[in-house]
């Protein structure tokens, strides 16, 4: 069985801040997509629900929803929200990652 995804309490608060200015749901979905300077690159977007067979991770009511063929390859991750003098973005801390890139948003297996 795939281990859980964590959501950290930073990314939490700033998801919730982000749905409710866009009067959307509390829903942040990652999936995996072929392509990034890394082989796959992470994407992120507010969701409007779940799927059936969705892996869901739950923090203070925000939910992390991932599809089960990008839960192969971020299994056991972290999404985290970091602010910096570079700029504030959504980071994957996932162990599987072989290889990255400087972006953050790019990794290979």
């Amino acid at each position: 069985m795939a281990e859980m995804l964590t959501l950290t309490d930073a990314a939490a608060k700033r998801i919730a801040w982000i749905a409710q200015r866009q009067s959307k749901p509390a829903i942040l979905r990652l999936s995996v997509e072929g392509g990034g300077c890394s082989g796959f690159q992470y994407k992120f977007d507010l969701a409007e629900g779940m799927e059936d067979d969705d892996s869901v991770s739950d923090t203070d009511g925000v939910k992390l929803v991932v599809d089960p063929v990008s839960l192969d390859l971020v299994s056991g991750s972290t999404v985290d929200f970091v602010e910096s003098l570079g700029g504030a973005a959504f980071r994957v801390e996932n162990p599987q990652a072989a290889a990255g890139c400087g972006c953050g948003s790019s990794f290979g297996i």
